[in-house]
């Protein structure tokens, strides 16, 4: 099957060989990785404990994984603090809230069942940087295993951090919660048989919104492919339309992504799951700006009037962003990227257009809870139906495509093409080739896999045909150099 290492941690198919597959093996050596590469980044006196929390998503395999992970983790003498069922976001405020010195995450994303993974949290909540992962996957390739004596074995506590993760979003000044209320939103909810089920509803309900779950059952037994794209969203539009909702809400199983559905229906497309919010949060602060005859910089303090997403995210974030006066800056690929770059600029909201909300008021990590708390206050803002907000947006269309080589030498030549062909148009490298055609308001992006000898194509234009026919003419230029 498949095990896949990175810099953000391991995942893979459960069963099978050590190094083929996610095994007990597998989960038991990074796990101790883990935590020796802890203790290498945060120094303690002797004797003062280390407290790591665990948190799972709803798999089928997430007990399992669990029992070994916190095994490990009290084997080496770290204390546990475990937060059962808990989104990737709820792991993060987890860390934060409790002061813990990082956190595991459980959680495949929106990999089908048979996945599961361990993603590597720091004191902050935030996953490792690429030195840090990297560490962490040389160490358990060393296995050079020493666990702690009876005397410093670990500690295990449980607790339930998800009324807090709620509240921490409530308490947020742009989260209006008696508009919300008062606007009487009727929502049909698609948390796809995990633990989206279990918070969601409860943030719903503390809005005062009239929520209608499907696929509510916490099993593992994924109701429909679980990444939150239109094509595995038919359900969920078919039940808007059943029950007149204004708003259908598709979250993936670890809640860290998020995508709706029109009133009618149709897709809001998750791209425009980012750009929507931040749209209401630089209208916010321009309005403040306006009335108080200050600068943008100051109605946004303490934070800048900066958005940040990653280089193949739709140019709408950077559209908006720019009309209401604040700046748009590009990351690599990668939420470690987009949250280091968020750092650097002390920016205002930044994500990712897989639907990937990160607003570091809160906590700087793709947060499904509070990307539908700043959404909603948004429609109750407009007094609009989702469609018109949708219409109101910058409207592009992204085609993703691939060439796939037999030879990974030849990568290197293609980017480098690409790169001599654009080479009096606007173009980046901090992550492959991206090429801004200003004039045409269209880019194009190519970038290696990390796992296979494959270049991966995303291309953005004001149509449909345009971006097609952009990454047609890459394609073109990529043939030509593979002979």
């Amino acid at each position: 099957m498949s095990l896949i290492k990175s810099i953000s941690g391991i995942r893979g198919t459960i069963g099978g060989a050590p190094g083929d597959n996610l095994t007990p093996i597998d989960i038991v050596k990074f796990t101790y990785a883990y935590c020796e590469k802890l203790r290498e980044r945060r120094p303690k006196p002797a004797g003062e404990r280390y407290k790591v929390v665990v948190g799972k998503d709803g798999r089928l395999s997430g007990a399992m994984v669990e029992d070994l992970v916190v095994g490990t983790l009290v084997s080496c003498g770290v204390d546990v603090i475990k937060a059962g069922y808990a989104s990737t976001p709820t792991t993060e405020m987890a860390v934060l809230i409790s002061g813990a010195d990082g956190g595991l995450i459980l959680t495949a994303s929106h990999n089908p069942r048979e996945w599961n993974a361990l993603k590597l949290l720091n004191e902050k909540g935030e996953f490792l940087s690429a030195a840090e992962g990297q560490a962490v996957l040389d160490c358990a390739e060393a296995e050079n295993f020493r666990f702690s004596g009876i005397d410093s074995l670990g500690h295990v506590s449980e607790h339930d951090f998800t009324d807090e993760h709620i509240q921490a979003v409530l308490d947020l000044k742009d989260v209006d919660e008696e508009s919300v209320r008062n606007a009487g939103f009727t929502v049909v909810l698609d948390p796809v048989n995990s633990v989206g089920a279990i918070i969601m509803p409860r943030l719903l309900e503390r809005l005062g919104v009239n929520c209608i779950t499907i696929n509510q059952e916490v099993t593992g037994e994924f109701a429909h492919n679980p990444e939150p794209l239109p094509k595995n969203l038919t359900e969920l539009s078919e039940t808007v339309l059943q029950y007149h909702a204004d708003l259908g809400i598709s979250v993936d199983p670890d809640v860290d992504r998020l995508a709706f559905i029109c009133e009618d229906g149709t897709p809001f497309v998750e791209e425009n799951t980012l750009v929507a919010v931040a749209d209401y949060l630089f209208e916010r602060a321009a309005k403040v700006a306006g009335c108080q005859g200050i600068t943008l910089a100051e109605a946004t303090a303490p934070f800048s009037p900066v958005s940040v997403s990653n280089l193949s995210s739709s140019r709408a974030l950077r559209d908006v962003t720019e009309k209401w006066g604040g700046t748009w800056a590009a990351s690599a690929v990668g939420e470690v990227n987009v949250t280091t770059l968020i750092h650097e600029k002390n920016a205002l909201i930044g994500g990712e257009g897989n639907g990937g909300v990160i607003f570091p008021a809160i906590h700087a990590g793709r947060d499904a809870m509070v990307g539908v708390g700043l959404f909603l206050s948004y429609l109750a803002a407009k007094k609009a139906k989702v469609s018109e907000v949708k219409a109101s947006l910058p409207e592009y269309a992204i085609v993703k495509d691939r060439i796939d080589l037999s030879d990974s030498a030849l990568i290197d030549r293609i980017l480098a093409a690409v790169k001599e062909r654009y080479a009096s148009e606007k173009v980046n490298t901090i992550d492959g080739v991206k090429v801004d055609f200003e004039e045409s308001r269209s880019w194009v992006h190519l970038r290696r896999s990390n796992t296979e000898p494959i270049i991966r194509i995303y291309s953005e234009a004001p149509t449909e045909e345009a971006a097609r026919a952009l990454a047609d003419e890459v394609v073109s230029i990529a043939k030509t150099v593979m002979g």
